[in-house]
């Protein structure tokens, strides 16, 4: 998908796409966005690396109304997922009817189209989508 991304570090536009995120060098813990020093026991040297993409919804909801700068379309899903690196991250969903998500469903990785910037570039964020929906 051409396009750039909506922050630096929180994505890869390669092969695909790929969420970034860290790992911790002493505690093992993936944390989300990545940076160098680890939120659970303060350690710095973390690496940063693409997570697998494979995840669980928690929880979810929709946004049928805009947020304050926002420029893309509504309604939108939104939700929390746990990735297989037991990882949980908030992230915007692809399907934005709740009645096609529930709790426990298994989600996909996927780089999605925000807005088109002032520049006419496609601005393009993470989010997650129903595993069998392709």
């Amino acid at each position: 998908m051409q396009g750039v991304p909506v922050s630096e570090g929180l994505l890869t536009l390669e092969a695909g796409g790929s969420l970034l995120a860290a790992r911790c060098v002493a505690c093992a813990r993936w944390h989300f966005p990545a940076s160098p020093d680890c939120p659970y026991c303060c350690a710095d040297g973390c690496q940063t690396g693409a997570v697998s993409g494979v995840a669980t919804l928690w929880l979810y909801t929709e946004v049928r109304t805009r947020p304050p700068g926002y420029e893309g379309e509504v309604p939108f899903g939104f939700g929390v997922v746990e990735l297989a690196e037991g990882l949980r991250i908030v992230t915007r969903l692809t399907k934005g009817d709740s009645s096609l998500l529930r709790a426990g469903m298994a989600m996909r990785f996927v780089v999605a189209p925000l807005h088109v910037d002032s520049e006419g570039r496609q601005v393009l964020t993470y989010a997650f989508a129903p595993a069998e929906a392709r």
